[in-house]
């Protein structure tokens, strides 16, 4: 199902940091705030997704690609570990979800995995986001541990820790 007007744009410039940081702000407070509800979300956003945050990550070899149509679409964000490739960040906006954008950032992911000769792919998610849970096993992911993350303020990161080999 390829979309011939999908573009990948890696995220460097002042502005493509600020276009993500505005998608994460959309994506998460409309996907997570019933998941973990909107205070918890707002000190994610500012501790992980905001600008500074992301400059942050990019310096410490972190790779976001901005994704888009006519309009930004999501964002993946990858970094490059001892033995696979972990996908930190990889979100669709709610109106384009099902429409195949997700399975294309995996296999771009997938293949800087196969580039890099790492055979395994990582990724975390919040145990009860159900949906994502069951896209990525259908993509053959499958639950290596639970994993609960103290993120400051008294908030957790409750999530699995996926696997695939690649």
């Amino acid at each position: 199902m390829g979309h011939a007007s999908l573009q990948c744009k890696t995220v460097l410039s002042a502005s493509d940091i600020a276009a993500t940081a505005r998608l994460a702000r959309q994506i998460w407070e409309q996907h997570y705030t019933p998941i973990i509800g909107t205070e918890q979300v707002n000190y994610m956003l500012t501790k992980f997704q905001s600008e500074a945050a992301i400059a942050q990550q990019i310096e410490e070899g972190y790779d976001y690609t901005l994704w888009q149509t006519d309009k930004p679409v999501g964002y993946l964000c990858i970094q490059e570990r001892e033995n696979h490739l972990f996908i930190s960040k990889i979100y669709v906006t709610q109106p384009e979800r099902g429409k195949g954008y997700g399975k294309e950032m995996m296999n771009y992911a997938m293949a800087i995995a196969a580039d890099k000769a790492l055979q395994i792919i990582r990724l975390t998610v919040n145990k009860h986001n159900d949906k994502s849970i069951a896209a990525y096993q259908k993509m053959s992911f499958t639950i290596r541990r639970a994993v609960v993350f103290d993120i400051g303020q008294g908030y957790v990161m409750d999530d699995y820790e996926m696997e695939l080999e690649v």
